[in-house]
């Protein structure tokens, strides 16, 4: 197989004794002999076949909606430039659903497969662009099948268009260094935009994007245009409405991501950094993971052997998983917060793969990936009925919503306070407030959070907590036996004893229920 266009044919993960010259672009009958003789019309029906399958999946997914799912639908009824704990996008990507689809647990997970679709294609775009046809067809088949798109693609999440977001902009940024142009410049400022509003960890793009210029001087000459510039005006106007809602609002979803980080108290956590490095042999593959391992460590000793377009992919991916492992270090970090290097590193690693002609490396992870993608639906689709030996129900968490919700409806309907009808329904958790809304729409309208403290912790306390002007009869649901701090803000406080909620066969939730009325300001 000839190496890729603009690759030294010696070039082996990187490495090679000297410095890579510029090899003779293909012409399009090698190009053609190496791979799919119209690499995008077979991508586009292999992923609208794996996108149907996906969509279909959803209609048998057995689980409810897990609490951010359910809590991003109920954002989607409020639309605003800010929410508590993310940026607006998801919920208005869940507006649009709505209008199109409905308000089914369907509808709502809709977008997640056929947004992941569109940003394969996109990847496919970079791969053919910075290598050859196919490595972008093979990397957009890569990328589609990641583990971690997988689960992904059934589930409603912010990195859904956080990673689109992410795959543009770093395609319109590869074209504005071959061309310095408006277009291209505008669509890197969209997705830009669009990213931050998705996820502030779109913010990571900047700071990747002077890497590479740190480490390819020789294109850095595109900061002394105006068209980077141009970009990073549009996205940070994009972003605008959300910093002003943030400061309307006490800087909420800048301080709740602050607190994320949880830089408090200890600063040693080896453990979490271990935890959070080995989950990305599950969410990127372990074949990739290795070999994007192997990369990064040889580009350690001998970065100028690799190409511009190397380099470019290095910088947009392996620092961004260093600064994730260096925060779970510090304190935590949940397996999804390195995502988005995953777009440069498919199309590193595959790139690489097929350099080296390691092609039994990579179908082997395309077969085991697809091996993960048939078997991730069909366990959803068996939620709540097997247990994982010595691990219980992986999907009780995302099971009993529905269940609560009835529990509390036939309470509500059948309970009193003081000889009187609940006018509130007062929840102290996150996950209860959002199950009763999406579950038990027709008593949302009464629907309060207690707020423990000032400071609200989370959008439903800032926006829906329970006030002296809600006074009067109301159902506390809580897990707590004795809520002391919310019974003794009540002159009256009657239990209603404990509910046993089923989350499928083999797991149970127990919910606590008072009957509350003559409530005194704290």
């Amino acid at each position: 197989m000839n190496p890729l266009v603009g690759e030294p044919a010696g070039l082996r993960y990187g490495t090679s004794a000297a410095a890579p010259s510029p090899a003779p672009a293909r012409n399009s009958s090698q190009a053609e002999s190496s791979g799919p003789s119209h690499p995008l019309l077979l991508l586009a029906a292999l992923l609208s076949l794996l996108t149907l399958l996906r969509v279909i999946a959803l209609a048998f997914n057995a689980t409810d909606l897990f609490v951010d799912e359910a809590q991003y639908w109920a954002w989607s009824n409020e639309l605003a430039a800010g929410y508590y704990s993310k940026p607006p996008l998801v919920a208005w990507i869940l507006a649009g659903a709505r209008e199109v689809c409905g308000e089914s647990e369907f509808c709502v997970r809709l977008p997640s497969p056929l947004i992941h679709a569109a940003t394969s294609v996109i990847i496919f775009l970079i791969g053919r662009r910075l290598y050859s046809p196919e490595a972008g067809f093979w990397s957009a088949l890569a990328f589609a099948t990641l583990p971690g798109i997988s689960l992904s693609s059934g589930i409603i999440s912010t990195d859904v268009s956080l990673l689109f977001s992410w795959a543009l902009a770093l395609l319109a940024l590869i074209e504005l260094m071959r061309a310095p142009r408006l277009l291209p410049a505008l669509v890197l400022g969209l997705a830009l935009g669009l990213g931050l509003n998705a996820k502030y960890a779109m913010a990571y793009f900047i700071p990747s994007a002077a890497i590479f210029f740190l480490i390819a001087p020789e294109k850095a000459a595109l900061l002394r245009r105006p068209h980077p510039w141009i970009a990073v005006a549009l996205g940070l106007a994009l972003i605008a409405p959300n910093i002003a809602w943030n400061a309307a609002n006490a800087f909420a979803t800048f301080a709740h991501t602050a607190d994320n980080t949880g830089w408090a108290g200890s600063l040693f956590h080896p453990g979490k950094a271990a935890e959070f490095f080995l989950a990305q042999f599950g969410v990127f593959g372990p074949i990739l993971f290795g070999a994007l391992l192997v990369i990064a460590w040889r580009a350690r000793t001998s970065l100028a052997a690799f190409t511009i377009e190397d380099r470019l992919l290095l910088a947009f991916s392996v620092p961004l998983i260093l600064v994730v492992t260096c925060q779970a270090f510090l304190s935590h970090a949940f397996a999804n917060w390195a995502a988005p290097a995953y777009v440069a590193a498919t199309v590193l690693v595959t790139g690489t793969m097929i350099r080296d002609r390691a092609w039994s490396w990579l179908k082997g992870s395309l077969a085991l990936h697809l091996v993960v993608a048939i078997a991730i639906p069909i366990a959803a689709s068996q939620a709540g009925s097997f247990k994982v030996p010595g691990a219980g129900d992986p999907f009780a968490r995302t099971l009993g919503n529905r269940e609560l919700a009835g529990a509390v409806r036939k309470a509500v309907a059948d309970g009193k306070a003081g000889g009187r009808p609940f006018a509130t329904i007062i929840a102290d958790e996150r996950e209860t407030v959002a199950a009763l809304l999406y579950y038990a729409p027709e008593l949302a309208p009464s629907v309060r959070a207690w707020r423990r403290a000032e400071r609200p912790r989370d959008h439903f306390e800032l926006t829906r907590s329970f006030t002296p002007s809600d006074a009067g009869p109301a159902l506390l649901v809580t897990r707590q036996a004795s809520p002391a701090a919310i019974l003794e803000a009540f002159g009256a406080a009657r239990p209603l004893g404990a509910r046993e909620i089923d989350a499928g066969r083999f797991t149970t939730r127990t919910i606590h229920l008072f009957a509350l009325s003559e409530y005194r300001a704290r």
